[in-house]
């Protein structure tokens, strides 16, 4: 709540259990409006009700797309007992290999991005590793 007030307002004051500031100025502002997309990532028990409340998208990390499924359950559930669009809570999964099967299983889950990780290796060898990840994900 405190960076969403700093982020939408000129003049931001903040007293909240954790963060406590007087009248201040941020600048400059995000470009992205009203604010930059708040994503949590974590797999405890509460993040969810989190994400809810405060947030845009889950993250999670080293997960299966059964647990991504789960994951979209809770958050629809909770998203539309609060009265929010389940729409408005993307889940964006890392870590994923460059397997279309897998993309797929993780967007059939829920998913609404995967990001595939490249091994640095220099410029060269990082175009070439992704003219493959493109040919055995999209062709």
């Amino acid at each position: 709540m405190a960076m969403k007030e700093l982020w939408m307002n000129e003049r931001s004051e903040f007293h909240g259990k954790y963060y406590d500031f007087p009248q201040v100025y941020c600048f400059p502002k995000p470009a992205q409006k009203p604010h930059p997309p708040v994503i949590l990532g974590s797999s405890a028990s509460k993040v969810f009700k989190r994400i809810v409340t405060w947030g845009n998208g889950w993250i999670p990390i080293n997960v299966t797309p059964e647990q991504v499924n789960k994951g979209r359950v809770i958050l629809d559930k909770l998203t539309e007992t609060a009265g929010r669009d389940p729409a408005s809570i993307e889940i964006t999964v890392v870590d994923v290999p460059a397997d279309r099967v897998v993309i797929e299983q993780f967007a059939k889950a829920g998913a609404d991005r995967v990001i595939v990780q490249v091994e640095s290796k220099g410029e060269a060898e990082d175009l070439d590793q992704l003219q493959r990840m493109a040919q055995l994900v999209l062709c």
